[in-house]
C-alpha cells in the first residue's frame, strides 16, 4: 500500500477535521490552572502564618500595655488601676520593636491592640495579586492574681 492511500484511509476514518494545536491549548490551560492552585496553597499558607503572627504580636503588645499600672494608687489602696499613658506608650513601643504597624487604644482597664500586616505573594503575583493584607486584634486587662481555672 502506498503512503498516499494510507493517508486517505486515515482521513476517511477520522474525518477531514484539522485538530492540530488542540492538545497545546489544553496543556496551556491546565498548566495555568495548576500554577494558580499552587499559588492559592502556597500564598494562602503564608498569609495564614502572617495572620497567626499578627495575632501573637497583638496579644503580646496588649499584655505589655496592661502591665502598666498606676503604682501610687495600687500602693495606697491596693486597687489595680491602669496608667493609660504608660499603657499606650508600652504597647506602641512593643509594636515598634517588632516592626509591626497597628493601633492601640486604652479604655478603662483594658488595652486593645490591632495589628495590620501585609504579606507579599510568591506565586499569585503572576496573576496580578502582589500582596494580601491581614489584621488581628487582641485585648488585655489589668488585674491582680489568678482569675480562674487554668491561669
Amino acid at each position: 500500500m502506498s503512503q498516499q492511500r494510507i493517508g486517505n484511509q486515515l482521513n476517511e476514518s477520522y474525518g477531514d477535521r484539522n485538530e492540530r494545536g488542540q492538545v497545546t491549548a489544553f496543556v496551556v490551560v491546565m498548566v495555568t490552572a495548576l500554577i494558580l492552585c499552587a499559588g492559592l496553597v502556597i500564598d494562602g499558607g503564608l498569609t495564614l502564618a502572617s495572620k497567626i503572627r499578627a495575632t501573637d504580636e497583638a496579644q503580646s503588645a496588649s499584655r505589655a500595655g496592661a502591665e502598666q499600672i498606676d503604682l501610687a494608687t495600687y500602693r495606697a489602696t491596693g486597687t489595680i488601676v491602669l496608667d493609660p499613658t504608660g499603657a499606650l506608650r508600652a504597647a506602641e513601643q512593643y509594636l515598634a520593636a517588632t516592626g509591626d504597624h497597628g493601633q492601640v487604644s486604652v479604655v478603662g482597664d483594658t488595652v486593645t491592640v490591632t495589628v495590620v500586616a501585609t504579606q507579599p505573594t510568591q506565586i499569585l503575583g503572576l496573576a496580578g495579586l502582589h500582596s494580601l493584607t491581614v489584621s488581628a486584634s487582641a485585648s488585655a486587662r489589668a488585674f491582680r492574681g489568678i482569675s480562674g481555672p487554668g491561669q
